[in-house]
């Protein structure tokens, strides 16, 4: 068991004024069998309104609106979770894909969770299945094998990717982040028959040095009818431990992105976000990321150089 204090900060930045900012949040950690939040407090600039409802996942999302001129707005989002999960391993499990067949047909959800998408390089997906060979293998053994091919086939880099990276680039390049490596697990599971689902959330710093600690981090759930959902990490090839806080899941990251929204106006936006996590002994962590957004149209792109030219020559 153990507890820990995070503080998320998102920090949008504009070059010129904007207004009528509308967001869609899922910053709210679960609470279910083996998670609690014990605090939580929400601080966003100017202090709009938030309305929570459900999706359909079971996630908690917040909308608000901030009506006002601004040129930055934070969203601090506050937690104090206890988390009791210390499962590295899952039990054993004889599971197979078969045996799932019935549990699909009686739950919708599930079966939506077992469609990949449409990619062009799908043929890579099946040949990765092929080498592992998913016959006559439990749905643990395969998720497990699965999830050591991409840790041991793919590299953790840094800078190269965004959240616009589609699977079949990633499968070109074979790097990528925790994002990545999940998107590219959800594939493979879901060719193979396993219901999966995103998870977005963070890694706790251990003495094991886990890739992406410290950070917003990324990872797949599996369904097994005896054991429920179970917890893949490929960054770092383990089963979720009492380090991973989950906070929303959903087929893929647009399902559990944790700040998204637009604005009126035409201005550059810069994304920063720092994570802090503290624990009960006193120790401290705390990483800040610059995050590359989407690229504006050619068209957006001519109007604010533009505005900026103009601006240039008022101050001359």
């Amino acid at each position: 068991m153990a507890v820990f204090k995070i503080v998320h900060i998102t920090k949008y930045q504009y070059n010129w004024p904007i207004k009528e900012s509308i967001n869609e949040i899922r910053l709210f950690p679960h609470n279910f069998e083996n998670q609690d939040v014990l605090q939580y407090e929400l601080l966003i600039t100017h202090n709009p309104e938030v309305e929570i409802s459900k999706d359909y996942y079971g996630n908690r999302v917040g909308n608000f609106n901030n009506l006002e001129a601004h040129s930055e707005m934070t969203i601090e989002s506050r937690m104090l979770v206890r988390v009791n999960h210390s499962l590295k391993i899952p039990e054993i499990d004889p599971t197979t894909i078969q045996d799932l067949a019935e549990e699909k047909e009686k739950n919708i959800a599930l079966l939506r969770l077992c469609y990949p998408e449409t990619i062009q390089k799908q043929n890579k997906i099946d040949a990765i299945l092929n080498k592992i060979s998913c016959t006559d293998k439990s749905v643990i053994e395969i998720a497990q094998q699965c999830n050591q091919y991409i840790f041991e086939n793919f590299t953790y880099t840094k800078g190269i990717t965004n959240i616009e990276t589609t699977v079949d680039e990633i499968l070109g390049i074979k790097k990528g982040v925790c994002q990545d490596f999940a998107h590219v697990l959800l594939q493979l599971l879901r060719t193979a028959g396993i219901p999966s689902r995103y998870v977005s959330g963070y890694i706790c710093p251990n003495e094991s040095g886990l890739r992406g600690e410290g950070a917003t981090h990324a990872w797949v759930e599996i369904y097994t009818p005896t054991q429920g959902w179970l917890g893949l990490d490929p960054t770092n090839n383990i089963w979720t431990m009492d380090n991973h806080i989950k906070l929303s899941v959903g087929r893929n990251f647009y399902d559990c992105t944790p700040v998204k929204g637009t604005f009126k106006g035409l201005a550059r936006q810069t994304l920063s976000v720092c994570v802090s996590i503290g624990y009960e002994d006193g120790r401290h962590f705390e990483e800040i990321n610059d995050v590359q957004l989407e690229e504006v149209s050619v068209e957006e792109q001519v109007q604010l150089d533009y505005i900026e030219q103009l601006h240039h020559q008022q101050q001359q």
